[in-house]
Parts: C-alpha cells; sequence; structure tokens
C-alpha cells in the first residue's frame, strides 16, 4: 500500500508529547517543529492517526513544499504539484487556511485566491475540462508559509480534532480537548492515581482522563472528512479503526476521577458532556467551593485550569484565588499538583516554586504549565509473589 507523509499540527511547546503517542501508533517520525509533527505512514495509518491521536488538531496529507518569495512562484509551485493524484473530477476543492509566518508573502487572503487558481489551472489540463462542477466529496487545502517555505496539505479531518463529538454544553474560557489530554500526558497520572479538578467547568479535564483512563479513542464518535475519499483511502480502513477503538476499550475501569466547581451551571454542563462521552459513571462531579476541597487518601493529582483574570475585575481577585490554591495544596499530603495559567505570579502567590514549568501557547496567549511533583507511592507487593515468600523455607 501507498505510503504518505503525514503532518500533525498542535499546540505549541507540546510537541514531544504529541510524538510520543505517534511513535505508540507504530508510525516513524521524520521531522518534529514547533507546533507540528511530520511521520511517515499508509492508509490505514491516516485513519488510526484521526482516531487515536489525542493531542494533534488535525492529520494532514502533505501534498508537497517550494519556495515562494512572489506570487508568481506561488502560483508555478502549486501548480507544480500532483493535485490530481488526490482530487477527482467532481472534487470540490479550496484553501480552506493560510498561515505566513516570516515570509515575504502575508496576505492569507491572496494566497488562498492564487492558490486555488494554480490547481484549477493544473486540473484543467490533466482532466480536459473548461469548468468543474465541484458537487463531489470535499477537499479542503491547508497551506504555512514559514520562511517563504511553502508547506501545502490536505485536511483528511475536517472539523477540528478537539471536537470529540462530547462537548454540547460550555462555560466561558473552555480548555480544548486536545490541549486537555495533552498536559494530563505530561503528567505521571494513571487511572489507578486519584485525580481532582477543582475548577472543572464544563468537565474537560476530568472527562478527557476517564477516556484516557478507560482507553476511549477520542475520534470513536465523530466523522472525518477522508471518509468519503474513496478512490483514494479504501473505505474498510475506517471500519477497521472503529472496530480496533471498539475492542481496546476497556470497559468499568477502577478509576476515582472528581470535578467540582463553585458554579451549577458548570456542573450541569460537565454531567451533560460525559454522558455524551459515555463516560459519567467513571466521574464525581459536584458543585462545591475551593476551599471545601479535601481528601482523606494519599499520592492524589490535581489538574486545573484556574481562572487566569482576563477581565480587570477578576485580576483583582487572582492574588487571594491563589494563595487559597497554595492553601489547599499544602493540607494534601503527598499529592501532585498541575496547574495551567496565564498568571505569572501564580508561583508566588501559591507560596511555592514549581519543580517543572513549561511554556505553552494557548491558541495566542501564553501560559505556563506549573508542575507540583508529589512522592511516588510506595510500590504494591504482587500478591503471588507474597504467596511464594510465604512457602520458601528459611
Amino acid at each position: 500500500m501507498e505510503t504518505f507523509e503525514l503532518i500533525a499540527p498542535c499546540h505549541f511547546g507540546l510537541e514531544a508529547v504529541l510524538k510520543r503517542e505517534i511513535v505508540a501508533l507504530g508510525y516513524d517520525i521524520i521531522k518534529v517543529e514547533d507546533g507540528k509533527v511530520t511521520f511517515t505512514g499508509d492508509a490505514a495509518a491516516i485513519a488510526r492517526a484521526n482516531m487515536f491521536l489525542r493531542t494533534t488538531e488535525r492529520i494532514l496529507i502533505k501534498v508537497g513544499s517550494f519556495q515562494a518569495t512572489t506570487f508568481d512562484e506561488l502560483f508555478e509551485g502549486t501548480k507544480a504539484l500532483p493535485w490530481e493524484k488526490y482530487i477527482p473530477e467532481d472534487g470540490r476543492f479550496w484553501v480552506t487556511k493560510a498561515t505566513s509566518i516570516k515570509s515575504k508573502l502575508f496576505s492569507p487572503s491572496d494566497i488562498q485566491s492564487i492558490m486555488k487558481k494554480a490547481m484549477v489551472d493544473r486540473l484543467k489540463k490533466k482532466y480536459n475540462r473548461n469548468w468543474f462542477e465541484e458537487d463531489g466529496a470535499d477537499f479542503p487545502v491547508r497551506v504555512t508559509l514559514m520562511k517563504d517555505e511553502v508547506t501545502v496539505g490536505l485536511d483528511t479531518s475536517g472539523v477540528s480534532l478537539h471536537k470529540r463529538g462530547y462537548r454540547r454544553a460550555t462555560v466561558k474560557a473552555p480548555i480544548t480537548e486536545t490541549l486537555a489530554a495533552a498536559l494530563i500526558l505530561l503528567t505521571p497520572w494513571k487511572r489507578d492515581r486519584i485525580l481532582v479538578d477543582p475548577f472543572c467547568g464544563s468537565g474537560t479535564f476530568p472527562i478527557e482522563a476517564a477516556m484516557i483512563g478507560a482507553n476511549i479513542a477520542p475520534g470513536r464518535n465523530r466523522s472525518f472528512t477522508a471518509e468519503t475519499w474513496g478512490h483514494l483511502l479504501p473505505k474498510k480502513i475506517w471500519y477497521h479503526a472503529v472496530d480496533e477503538a471498539d475492542d481496546l476499550i476497556i470497559r468499568n475501569p477502577e478509576m476515582d476521577i472528581q470535578g467540582y466547581d463553585i458554579d451549577p451551571d458548570a456542573i450541569r454542563a460537565a454531567m451533560e458532556n460525559a454522558r455524551h462521552a459515555e463516560v459519567e459513571h467513571l466521574l464525581h462531579l459536584q458543585q462545591r467551593p475551593l476551599c471545601e476541597m479535601s481528601h482523606r487518601k494519599k499520592y492524589g493529582f490535581i489538574i486545573t485550569n484556574p481562572p487566569y483574570g482576563e477581565r480587570l475585575s477578576e485580576k483583582k481577585e487572582l492574588p487571594a484565588l491563589y494563595r487559597e490554591i497554595g492553601k489547599i495544596y499544602r493540607s494534601l499530603d503527598s499529592w501532585s499538583m498541575f496547574l495551567i495559567s496565564a498568571y505569572k505570579d501564580a508561583q508566588k502567590d501559591i507560596g511555592k516554586k514549581a519543580d517543572k514549568n513549561r511554556k505553552i501557547y494557548n491558541g495566542m496567549m501564553k501560559t505556563w504549565f506549573y508542575q507540583y511533583m508529589g512522592p511516588k507511592p510506595p510500590k504494591r507487593k504482587h500478591p503471588e509473589n507474597e504467596a511464594l515468600l510465604s512457602e520458601r523455607p528459611f
């Protein structure tokens, strides 16, 4: 089967997490760059990457790359790409997004228009047509210009992969599903450890943790644009990906995942979203203020996205809020805490410097992922080993 070069974009600062996911799926990495990972795979890899990768925004088939500093070069470079290999005569194609960074060509609308004309010009000659109805399957194209290097990709995902299909209800300033999953995967949390999000909002952190713990594929309940590309990708690869996803689910795992929020509307939204994600039975969601957070068990995890103080009135409340976070954390013996925040004085007001601090761009907003590492729990003795020890003569 043909091998494709595939591009997986992600949040800046989280490329290593995505790389680990791709390697775990069994594919070879070509290159890791700011905000994206490029790898190789066959047609089945396209379906499996869309189905299983938790931390990428979409999967692109790399059509080609070239240098362009003028619109003439952009036109000729685009026209030289083998579009007929991907787009059939009835295909509906357009440049859905153009991004330019440190390049001489910087107008997204002009880039999109010129590339569309170049694609039409090539396909007219290849299909011997003067007009295309474009009434078939969708073929959205995405292009990035980085230091005058043009990289062109065909979008196999369609709607961004952060839209798992479960978040029907939302609240102000929600964290995206892909970012939440990536941050959880950055921590040492496993499903046998307690996880609490005291600012759970619409439930993204608890829901993503439950899906990770139960091994539920993030793309299991949604569709992808490339499912209609029968001439390029066999339909059976999508059926196989769904079957694989269903087979890998861990039914009713023992987990202790809790989400709290002071806002009753947020808890109602979180409960609704958990039902759509089919993990409501794995979560405990409750209206509760931060000051009431406590837990009798040891070695738990706080993973959360507290308020950043985007409005002036909210900023005045941040020092007291983060001091309260520090107080709660100090009361939890042996716990670890991980929080993402754009608040620069977070460590000062928490009262403790983080063990690790990672800069992450949440969209265009610069944030920090503060990581407070608690001790590891003692290793459990294996029952079979204990039985063997008890039978050994001394």
